[in-house]
């Protein structure tokens, strides 16, 4: 059996657009199939819907979360809960097409423990298109681990991935796509056309994808930290030798190339210094403080999900 998990945030004008499209693709898969849907505190009619839906169908199963708390966390939550062999995760608003779902099937059938997409064309806007090309393109460079280039959320995990996921890796900071290559196994990509969304607005805002960002970079790479140690002797080494030639001019009193410190207040310079200076270090300070903001999260040990209720046959369990 197959398990396809799908968190939902406010998708009432996606949700039985995205069954059909599930339904239909069905038959393609050559395998019995769960589905899971993860309400991620939505306040619309999504949730009153999968429950409609679910009336007509017992593979539906729905997860209702007690608030919104973010795409990765209704992902975790799904998969925590997936029961099948394989398990999928997609999107709700069908920019991950379920009619490609046999080509990420068929390599895990070779033995692929992760068939993750690589998204070879997005039919978005020109800036989230550079946005993204460059955020996976600066996370390879400073990523400890190898994140695949173009990857997204959309893939197939055997379930002992699933297992090592929902065991072992228990941060409350969540990027799947980062947790899924560091559990290693045998992993390989499948390109395919990313889609317009269905209908609706999108979810992911600025501010979240912005965050998503941070997660992905703070989690999985400490270069931030380590840009201290380059700043400082980028700024020491020339600062350095300028204290050196200061120096010499006060014991000698001699000009390099017709100059001489006493030709200006240096003022100006002093200021422009200072000012540089205290800026690298409220930099420096901020990038130390996402990563104590982080500790002190995960020292606190909360949940990263909470259930309010979960439906099999549309009635609470």
């Amino acid at each position: 059996m197959i398990s396809i998990v799908i968190p939902l945030f406010n998708e009432q004008e996606n949700v039985r657009h995205l069954y059909n499209r599930l339904l239909s693709a069905s038959p393609l898969w050559k395998e019995t199939f769960e589905v899971i849907f993860v309400d991620d505190g939505s306040y619309d009619d999504t949730l009153m819907l999968l429950q409609e839906i679910g009336k007509t169908d017992s593979r539906i199963r729905t997860i209702k979360l007690s608030r919104n708390f973010g795409h990765q966390a209704a992902i975790s939550a799904g998969i925590k809960h997936a029961q099948g062999d394989a398990v999928i995760i997609m999107d709700g608003d069908l920019q991950d097409p379920p009619e490609e779902l046999p080509r990420f099937l068929d390599k895990w059938r070779e033995g692929y423990h992760v068939v993750y997409a690589i998204r070879t064309k997005r039919k978005e806007s020109f800036f989230k298109k550079i946005a993204y090309k460059g955020f996976y393109r600066l996370l390879k460079v400073v990523s400890e681990i190898d994140i695949p280039l173009d990857s997204g959320d959309f893939c197939v995990m055997d379930k002992k991935v699933v297992r090592v996921l929902n065991s072992e890796m228990l941060e409350h900071s969540r990027f799947i796509r980062g947790l899924r290559a560091y559990a290693g196994f045998k992993q390989t990509g499948v390109e395919y056309e990313r889609a317009e969304r269905a209908a609706g607005e999108v979810k992911y805002t600025f501010k979240k994808l912005l965050q998503l960002a941070i997660d992905g970079l703070l989690d999985f790479s400490a270069f931030p930290l380590r840009i201290a140690t380059y700043f400082g002797f980028i700024i020491a080494i020339p600062s350095f030798i300028v204290g050196l030639f200061f120096i010499i001019h006060r014991v000698f009193n001699f000009k390099v190339l017709g100059y001489s410190p006493s030709d200006t207040p240096g003022l100006a310079s002093l200021a422009v210094g200072v000012f540089f200076l205290g800026g690298v270090i409220m930099v420096i300070l901020g990038v130390i403080g996402e990563y104590i903001g982080r500790i002190y999260f995960e020292v606190k040990k909360r949940p990263f999900y909470i259930i309010d209720e979960i439906y099999s046959n549309q009635q609470p369990d």
